[in-house]
Parts: C-alpha cells; sequence; structure tokens
C-alpha cells in the first residue's frame, strides 16, 4: 500500500491577521486545530481556521448522523470543486482555496475522516459563503 501524508493548512495570514483583529484582547479565544487523520494510511490534514473547532462541537451534525458512504459521496463532489477553485487563483480567492486536497475515492479513509472533511465544507460554505456542490447546502443543526 502506497503511503502518504499531507498536510493541509486551510488559513492564510491575511485571514489569521483578521480574525485575531476582529476580537477584544480581554476576549480572545486561543481555538485549537482540527487534525483529521488516518494513522494505518499516514493520512493527515490540519485545519487550522477560526471557528471550526467550534462548528464541529455545537453546530455539525453529531457523528453517526450520516452513513460513510454518504460523507464519501459528498467529499468527492466538495472536494473536486474544492481542488477547482484552487488551481484557478485568478478566478477565486487564493486565501481561501490555498491548497489541493488529495482526497482518492478508491481509498477507504474511515468515518472519521470523512466526518471531519465533510463538516468542514459545510463549515467554509457558511463562513465564506460559497457553494461546492450543486445545490446541496447540508443539515445543520
Amino acid at each position: 500500500m502506497k503511503h502518504f501524508k499531507q498536510i493541509l493548512l486551510l488559513i492564510t495570514a491575511g485571514f489569521f491577521i483578521w480574525s485575531c483583529g476582529s476580537s477584544s484582547i480581554n476576549n480572545t479565544v486561543k481555538e485549537e486545530p482540527v487534525v483529521i487523520a488516518n494513522d494505518s494510511l499516514e493520512y493527515e490534514i490540519t485545519i487550522i481556521d477560526i471557528g471550526f473547532n467550534r462548528f464541529l462541537n455545537s453546530v455539525a451534525q453529531p457523528g453517526g448522523y450520516y452513513s460513510q458512504q454518504y460523507l464519501e459521496s459528498r467529499n468527492r463532489i466538495f472536494v473536486t470543486n474544492w481542488n477547482i477553485r484552487a488551481r484557478n487563483p485568478m478566478k477565486f480567492n487564493n486565501n481561501i482555496y490555498e491548497n489541493i486536497i488529495d482526497y482518492q475515492s478508491n481509498i477507504d479513509y474511515g468515518y472519521e475522516v470523512n466526518y471531519k472533511l465533510f463538516n468542514y465544507f459545510m463549515f467554509a460554505q457558511q463562513k465564506y459563503k460559497m457553494r461546492l456542490g450543486a445545490g446541496f447546502s447540508g443539515r445543520i443543526r
């Protein structure tokens, strides 16, 4: 089995500075990055995007709500559209679409990877007011 490791940082200095600058000094909340990993595949994505941790813990549907098959099919669509935008920085904001996501449909990443990746796309669509899936906005609490 071919082993690979990918670290995907979904934040830029501009977004980081903007996020830090928008909160008051006395009300600074440090948010830990969300790591999406499958150790057996040596696959890892690190998401550093202010608000995603909160979204995952309070807005996203709980684990088990969606089937793995459903998450995989949605992630294939989301990743395809994300990568199209990441490859076209003149047309799309390269501060948002910084990196290509190496998501291969023939690899079983497991439920947790698919669940967190799916929820990142749900979060990003809300935060950045974008649509990555034709007619699909997902169901949140």
